[in-house]
């Protein structure tokens, strides 16, 4: 397998090739059947950045105007955040649901997020514990294979792709993300699926936080319609989240034909969030995976990191940022690292923004202050 591996890394595969290895990876474990649930079933596929947080939002929008929303997601690993890790900041929310409560969550709710179980595409875990010791990690084919042969598996019928480029994706440069994001709606479309791909920009944070308790917060404010009245940046952060949300959430609903066109979707998914509905199914989730909502804890420590000089944010090195979130344990470098839930940074400017001296750039969140120390 390392030989194979390595020769796909050196010589590529063609589109043929690349779907023949989806289908090897789907087919070397359990798919999930949910032709008995009526509707569309429709899931998003981000490829990581840092505070993407947007898999908590336009779910429940999604599912409480209609669509099925099965979602199998991932834990962050490296400098970016995981969907399951957010919901995990959660007291009781349970991500490890076996695959018949999963699709029952699925029949009864429209919506559920679990991880990847044993059963799912066990030939893909084997492959990736393999390419980060044979150096094949920036392999296009194989990073195809590893993402379609999972979402394949959860019995979909089309699918979302948020394609990140900038400094805080995995691919920097906007040309290999189109290129990524053509190869996956190819590898889709293979397979009869709907598929589309916005490519979206990583080169800052995308909201005002990141870290797991605290992105569940600013997801919760957005879902009741709460956006912080008296803190303008705050405001303006928040609304970039919702946005992006908004837009996924309308070629969602626009791919399961609960729309005729893109803005009447985007129209049925502000009516969706702004009317509290999808509020009540974030709920509705939780009830289903155990979550109890009002014990979300909040930090403990804070520390506020001040800027030394006056003038204009030029640029933001999300990846260093990511990584920052790791030494403070909203995140970690190998799979058995344990994360702080509460653990996080708030941004407080952005680019293009004005800063002066000893204004604050960054609040450092979590409950070991000698680690927020280290990392400031």
């Amino acid at each position: 397998m390392s030989a194979l591996l390595m020769a796909i890394f050196f010589r590529g595969m063609n589109e043929k090739e690349t779907l023949k290895l989806t289908e090897s990876m789907l087919h070397s474990g359990t798919t999930v059947d949910l032709s008995h649930v009526p509707g569309f079933k429709v899931d998003k596929h981000s490829t990581g950045g840092v505070g993407d947080k947007t898999s908590l939002i336009l779910g429940p929008i999604v599912a409480a105007a209609g669509g099925v929303v099965p979602m199998i997601s991932g834990r962050g690993l490296g400098h970016t955040g995981g969907t399951l890790d957010k919901l995990e900041s959660i007291p009781g929310f349970n991500t490890q649901l076996d695959l018949g409560q999963f699709k029952r969550a699925v029949e009864k709710i429209k919506i559920c997020f679990i991880g990847q179980t044993k059963e799912i595409c066990p030939a893909d875990k084997k492959i990736y514990s393999l390419r980060d010791v044979t150096a094949t990690v920036e392999s296009l084919p194989l990073i195809c294979a590893s993402i379609m042969s999972k979402k394949l598996a959860e019995g979909i019928d089309g699918l979302v792709l948020d394609v990140k480029f900038g400094s805080g994706a995995f691919m920097k440069d906007v040309k290999k993300s189109e290129e990524l994001a053509l190869n996956l709606i190819s590898i889709a479309k293979g397979y009869g699926k709907k598929a589309v791909a916005l490519l979206t920009n990583m080169d800052q944070p995308l909201g005002a936080f990141a870290g797991n308790s605290l992105e569940v917060h600013e997801c919760l404010a957005i879902l009741k319609n709460d956006l912080p009245s008296t803190n303008a940046s705050q405001h303006r952060f928040f609304n970039e989240t919702r946005e992006l949300s908004l837009q996924l959430s309308a070629h969602m609903l626009y791919l399961a034909g609960l729309a005729s066109d893109l803005k009447s979707a985007y129209a049925l998914a502000e009516k969706t969030l702004s009317s509290g509905q999808a509020y009540q199914k974030f709920e509705e989730l939780c009830v289903i995976h155990g979550g109890r909502l009002k014990e979300l804890p909040s930090p403990k420590q804070s520390l506020q990191v001040f800027s030394s000089q006056s003038g204009f944010v030029q640029k933001m090195n999300s990846e260093a940022i990511g990584i920052c979130g790791v030494l403070i344990h909203a995140g970690r470098t190998q799979v058995t690292d344990k994360i702080e839930p509460t653990a996080g940074i708030e941004f407080h400017v952005k680019i293009g923004d004005q800063v002066s001296v000893n204004q604050p750039l960054f609040t450092l969140f979590g409950s070991n202050k000698n680690l927020l120390l280290l990392a400031s």
